[in-house]
């Protein structure tokens, strides 16, 4: 019997060398369909999928899954297992797979020459032509360019069984998935729709638990007010009781108290202020259990982070070698201190090689010149971390301040030895935002970032007052932080030569 569905019964799982749980009694229902997983990185969203797909077991609870499941990672060094037949296969479902995806009958012998967008086609035209029930894909767009996110999207809508799927791509997120799963540690919260919908489910949620958390926070000072009231009443009254100081010949006066303490009336003030005191602590315990989320404010621009220079870029026309006997060619090219801009195109056309070119032709002091490369390796990430950790303590409590506002926890980031990609590029975006650029470059800046890192990036950067020149295949995010836009083409069906559009 087939199943269309993926159950979590409070499951909890940890990592040996982990001090806490990643997840703790979580249960989920997963129906047929697309299901996103989004959250920041280090939630545990790669060991979700795993969980989902059985590859890893929880340490307490159970995952209900079928047999016939399959995790694609987000890594393809390795050929995938079956690719060699899925090119031979002569059957009519591998042909349209394969058409679909645009599969080579040479790739599983050039793995090693092929592009990362190309082996993720390929990883993904192996798992959906084996037909997995669950099938459970970790980044599948990444450094795709439209056109390649285009054919990955249309491919997976083809699937018939129970998807999950971790991806910073709204767009992709958006168009495929009928729920999203934010992992919210230690638990998951499922939310329906795309990325979209289910963030502005969050955001409503976080407003709501705020306004209620306000609201008894009120009343608990209110209470507080009263119980400082009442206890000095329980005092007054006290000491109206006490015969202490009292002359052992004053009859008439103990006789007085005698009869207050029989009655009762100077007892009501310590009364109340018992019947208060259990008022007070649950109205405390009511406050302690509204979890809301902290969050942290930006503001982290420097003052002289806009150039006295109006121009900082005045290139004339030229064009680039790009290897193989394929160029580059450009117009004129100026950039103005507060240009805001945008560069896009297929993959190969040559924006990377433009990009250094560009920082390498720039009227603006280096110090000035904040360039973050498409990729950045695990030595050159170490070395970064080192030159972080050797900062005086004033400037390192400044940059931690500024990748905390990049949706970094500055901690986790200084007890680690192999900086993720994504905290790499935070690390060195917030170096150069303490030297006050006057103009910062990134190349594919959401790559390897999880959403809510390119929330709290989009609003660093819309904030920005200096110049942007960013390179993306992330529409909404050029959209939301640029005004100029450059664009690679190809100029003929040679596919050797290309050129920049300024429009």
């Amino acid at each position: 019997m087939r199943k269309r569905f993926v159950k979590f019964h409070n499951v909890s799982f940890g990592y040996d060398s982990a001090s806490a749980s990643l997840l703790q009694s979580v249960s989920l229902h997963i129906a047929r369909g697309w299901t996103g997983v989004v959250g920041a990185n280090g939630a545990g969203k790669t060991t979700l999928l795993k969980l989902a797909a059985g590859t890893l077991k929880p340490v307490r609870g159970d995952v209900e899954t079928a047999a016939n499941s399959l995790y694609c990672p987000q890594r393809t060094d390795d050929v995938p297992d079956r690719l060699g037949e899925l090119i031979l296969a002569k059957a009519k479902s591998a042909c349209i797979i394969k058409g679909q995806l645009g599969i080579c009958g040479d790739w599983a012998k050039r793995w090693a020459t092929l592009s990362d967008g190309e082996r993720k086609r390929a990883q993904l035209a192996v798992a959906m032509w084996l037909e997995p029930e669950v099938l459970a894909i970790d980044e599948p767009t990444n450094h795709l360019d439209l056109q390649g996110r285009e054919i990955i999207n249309k491919a997976l809508q083809s699937f018939r069984g129970v998807g999950l799927l971790v991806s910073h791509d709204r767009e992709l997120l958006d168009s495929l998935c009928q729920q999203c799963l934010f992992i919210e540690h230690p638990g998951v919260v499922a939310r329906p729709g795309g990325i979209t919908k289910g963030m502005q489910a969050a955001k409503a949620e976080r407003r709501f638990l705020e306004k209620r958390y306000m609201l008894k926070k009120r009343a608990y000072r209110t209470l507080q007010r009263e119980a400082v009231r009442r206890r000095e009443f329980a005092k007054q009254s006290l000491k109206r009781r006490s015969k202490r100081g009292l002359a052992k010949g004053d009859h008439d006066a103990r006789e007085k108290k005698d009869r207050a303490r029989v009655a009762g009336k100077d007892g009501t003030g310590g009364k109340l202020h018992r019947q208060l005191k259990g008022r007070l602590t649950r109205a405390r315990k009511g406050l302690e259990n509204i979890a809301v989320r902290k969050e942290y404010a930006l503001g982290i621009w420097l003052p002289g982070s806009v150039s006295k220079r109006n121009s900082l870029l005045s290139l004339r026309p030229g064009s680039l070698p790009l290897g193989e006997e394929r160029r580059l060619y450009y117009p004129e090219l100026l950039i103005r201190r507060s240009d805001r801009i945008a560069l896009s195109g297929p993959n190969g056309s040559g924006k990377s090689t433009l990009i250094r070119h560009i920082v390498n032709s720039l009227n603006v002091p280096a110090t000035r010149i904040t360039y973050i490369p498409q990729e950045i390796d695990l030595r050159q990430s170490q070395d970064i971390l080192a030159q972080v950790h050797a900062l005086a303590d004033s400037k390192l409590g400044h940059l931690m301040t500024i990748v905390s506002r990049l949706g970094s926890r500055p901690h986790r980031l200084l007890d680690s030895t192999e900086p993720s990609p994504g905290e790499t590029r935070k690390l060195l975006l917030a170096i150069g935002m303490t030297y006050a650029p006057h103009i910062i470059i990134m190349d594919e800046p959401t790559n390897h970032m999880d959403l809510p890192s390119i929330e709290c990036l989009e609003q660093a950067l819309s904030d920005c007052p200096c110049s942007l020149l960013l390179v993306s295949h992330d529409r909404r995010f050029l959209q939301k932080l640029t005004q100029i836009q450059w664009r690679t083409a190809q100029i003929d069906d040679s596919g050797g030569a290309f050129a920049l559009d300024v429009l």
